[in-house]
């Protein structure tokens, strides 16, 4: 069973590798054998995070300065990453925006934004290092959806968040089932609140809390390290003939 979850010597990318969950994450890739490349906007934070990964666990990590909306940042990205580690075996699809905002009053650029970090980055991530995947007949790619993907809220102005959440469940299942021939697994994690730099101040507000706490059949929001049992799933060979499935660790919102 360990064998069967194991990530030793494999090959893996996370987008939004800078802060929250994307750094829990990243951490857990490594701490099961994953060399890690971590993908994000800000240098110094990826530094940070690569020397504590390469400082704690027996594997290389790099950090890689992209904006997942930018194709030719990406394109640089798959470049470096390949180059480093001449192969992609796992990537993680992290990266995202909130972007609060009641649909009445959100302009056409703040809408704009949540679409293209949120749906057009996984896509393009998807894209440019699934090629080296479809080159090597494997791979495994693992987006980060969300509750809201599923439904809406009575709460939170996040109507684009909420849509491009959905969009990023479908084309989990759209992708699995175009690339299932190459041996490819595409799924997704969709979280409930967890406590992160992003949600910091949903959690400090007593009423927002309250809503959070209140919905959930457990009655609290998610711990650190409590995605890493799905995560560990989907990207180790465990999850051979999962695909296109995107699983809710939520405590239970999704269920009532």
């Amino acid at each position: 069973m360990t064998e069967l979850f194991s990530l030793l010597n494999k090959k893996a990318v996370v987008t939004g590798a800078s802060s929250g969950l994307g750094v829990q994450m990243a951490k857990a890739l490594a701490a099961h054998g994953a060399d890690v490349a971590l993908l994000a906007r800000r240098k110094e934070k990826l530094e940070q995070v690569r020397e504590e990964i390469e400082s704690n666990y027996d594997v290389k990590a790099i950090s890689v300065e992209c904006d997942v909306a930018n194709l030719d940042q990406v394109k640089a990205a798959v470049d470096v990453v390949e180059k480093e580690f001449g192969q992609v075996d796992i990537l993680l699809n992290n990266a995202g925006v909130g972007g609060i905002g009641t649909a009445q009053e959100m302009s056409l650029e703040a809408w704009q934004q949540v679409v293209d970090v949120n749906l057009t980055g996984v896509f393009l991530c998807s894209q440019q290092f699934g090629n080296l995947m479809i080159e090597k007949k494997y791979g495994k790619i693992i987006n980060i959806a969300s509750i809201f993907g599923y439904a809406a809220n009575l709460a939170f102005p996040v109507s684009a968040y909420h849509a491009t959440k959905g969009a990023v469940v479908n084309l989990t299942r759209a992708l699995a089932a175009e690339w299932a021939k190459y041996n490819i697994t595409v799924n997704a994690i969709g979280p409930g609140f967890f406590e992160s730099e992003m949600t910091q101040d949903i959690k400090d507000n007593e009423e927002a809390n309250a809503f959070i706490v209140g919905g959930s059949p457990m009655h609290r929001w998610g711990k650190t390290g409590e995605l890493n049992g799905a995560l560990m799933l989907l990207a180790s060979d465990a999850s051979s003939f999962i695909t296109g499935q995107t699983i809710y660790v939520d405590g239970g919102w999704t269920a009532v």
